[in-house]
């Protein structure tokens, strides 16, 4: 078991990731250019002797020197350039950047306005606005990150030869040089556009070599397909260079530099592929928040670590989703059973601070999508969205964001419903029930449901008995409009709907995960009026009322909720 403290975790795993990304970046260098060198070697020059050329091909080619030295120095120099403005991105959570007009606002307001940023410029002051345009500096320091780093690997993978074989070695390096510009700069602006830098932790945690070799044919297909890209669209742009860098060669020389452009461009999007996909892997690798078992604090208190990780890290930072993942891991899984048995204490305030910190994100999001969507008593709410037009997509765009973050919603609540499933049999003292946290996961799992179905568009209106049941106790349907909501079909139709799906499938399972273990218990409350009492909270719900979640627990309870 790892010794790591929370606080050296992110370092450590980061100097990790810089030592072995250098391993599959060295193989392919010295493999690529033996290649490259091969092919120069097959196509040289008819101007010189063949004797001389061939000898002295063979001679740089094999015979370590100091400008292949150099060379490969500066390789691995442009790939830790890479690496490092990567780890700079990289967030498990999509993080919105600020536009380029707010960008411009922000800059005229704070160089313009009366007391700058200093209280006279609220919108540059708010902490919102100054992550966000963090988070837009960091895109754009990847992006010319990217673009020096293939600069500097194309002309040390390829122009080491055209300096010592041509006499126009200067013009080559530039040709060269510009080449892996262009190509660094096309990688790293698909890069920020398809979000590759969201740190995607994989359902099932598999040993790190077993997950690096899985993604080794998905990386080798990207590049190729990457390098066939950029090589159409470098060489369209090399033609119109100015006349010094296309300077007047053989054709055979034209044709050895498209082809060693060609492999020294896929040699650089491999180790690009492949530094992303270690990363992931070795980033989102499981971490134990916990002492050694068998030590002194495992004994008195194990849990410290994890709760220290989870109530006083960055809400987005990588240790607390690290955190979360470990929670879940002890909580759905029979391993380490001793730390969730630790859960379990006598005074009971564990059980409640681990339940706390786990509700919070689920009770977030029901927050958030009530604003806009209007609780059920919120009528300012519903009112402004009815001036909404219909087909107004800013109200899928401003949920977006929230939603994207479905693994932490998911861990969060796999782990309240596993951990309220064990304290039916492993709780000895009751602190589960005693301290209310029963009730306060069924509530706030019910409000989060209730939130994201309404966004959904599915209605959520309370309905009594006698509305829906007529004489002889024949169960009416509710009557239906035939009218169709506008907007309601667009998000069905749109990319939202099937991140608010997945949120409500896990929701969904998570309560009736809670209610095949506690049935009997709550088919008895509810016959003696105490299920409300006992699981719903007596305050005003996150979303929605009290009666439509003790309606919807009803559904639950009966097994009718879909």
């Amino acid at each position: 078991m790892s010794t790591l403290t929370p606080d050296l975790l992110i370092k450590n795993r980061f100097l990790g990731f810089l030592i072995w990304q250098s391993i599959p970046s060295t193989v392919v260098y010295f493999f690529l250019k033996a290649f490259i060198s091969t092919i120069a070697n097959s196509i040289a020059d008819t101007d010189t002797s063949s004797l001389h050329s061939t000898s002295s091909s063979l001679f740089w080619t094999f015979v370590p020197s100091f400008r292949g030295f150099i060379s490969f120095i500066t390789f691995h120099f442009s790939l830790l350039l890479f690496s490092s403005t990567l780890s700079v991105i990289a967030s498990p959570q999509p993080d919105r950047p600020a536009s380029l007009f707010e960008l411009a606002t922000g800059l005229i307001r704070l160089l313009y306005v009366p007391g700058g940023g200093g209280g006279g410029s609220p919108v540059v002051d708010s902490e919102d606005f100054r992550h966000r345009a963090k988070v837009s500096l960091s895109f754009v320091l990847f992006v010319a990150a990217a673009a020096a780093s293939g600069f500097t690997a194309s002309v040390s993978l390829c122009g080491v030869r055209a300096i010592r074989d041509h006499d126009d070695g200067f013009w080559v390096i530039g040709r060269l040089g510009l080449r892996g510009f262009l190509v660094g700069l096309l990688f790293g602006l698909h890069y920020v556009y398809k979000r590759r830098w969201v740190l995607d932790f994989p359902i099932i945690q598999r040993p790190p070599y077993f997950s690096f070799k899985m993604g080794l044919p998905s990386a080798v297909r990207r590049a190729l397909k990457l390098s066939c890209v950029a090589f159409v669209f470098s060489t369209t742009l090399v033609q119109f260079l100015p006349h010094p860098l296309k300077s007047s060669i053989t054709m055979r020389r034209s044709f050895m530099e498209q082809i060693i452009c060609s492999i020294g461009s896929f040699a650089v999007f491999i180790c690009w592929e492949l530094t992303h996909h270690l990363h992931r892997v070795l980033h989102t690798k499981r971490f134990m928040f916990a002492p050694p078992k068998g030590s002194a604090a495992a004994e008195t208190n194990p849990s410290e670590y994890l709760l220290v990780a989870l109530e006083e890290s960055n809400p987005t930072s990588l240790l607390r989703y690290l955190a979360y993942l470990d929670l879940c891991m002890v909580c759905e899984n029979n391993v380490d059973t001793w730390r969730r048995a630790a859960f379990f204490e006598e005074t009971g305030e564990t059980y409640k601070r681990i339940i706390a910190v786990c509700l919070r994100p689920l009770e977030q999001l029901a927050s958030r999508l009530g604003e806009g969507l209007g609780n059920s008593v919120d009528k300012p709410a519903q009112l402004s969205n009815q001036l909404l037009s219909p087909t107004d997509s800013r109200l899928d765009t401003k949920y977006l964001e929230p939603l994207t973050n479905f693994k932490l919603y998911a861990w969060c609540s796999k782990t309240v419903a596993s951990l309220t499933a064990c304290s039916h049999r492993e709780d000895k003292f009751g602190a589960a029930q005693l301290s209310g946290s029963n009730a306060a996961v069924v509530s706030t799992l019910l409000s989060c449901l209730l939130a994201v179905e309404t966004f959904m568009g599915k209605k959520t209106n309370l309905q009594s008995p006698n509305q829906l049941s007529g004489p002889a106790s024949i169960r009416w349907l509710p009557a239906n409009s035939g009218r169709a909501d506008v907007a309601t079909v667009k998000r069905r139709s749109g990319p939202v709907n099937s991140k608010a799906y997945a949120v409500a499938d896990v929701l969904k399972t998570s309560i009736y995960q809670i209610v095949s273990t506690f049935h009997d218990e709550m088919l008895a409350s509810a016959k003696a009026g105490l299920l409300e009492k006992d699981w719903i909270t007596s305050g005003k719900p996150i979303f929605g009322t009290r009666e439509i979640l003790i309606q919807k627990l009803r559904l639950f309870l009966d097994f009718r909720a879909t």
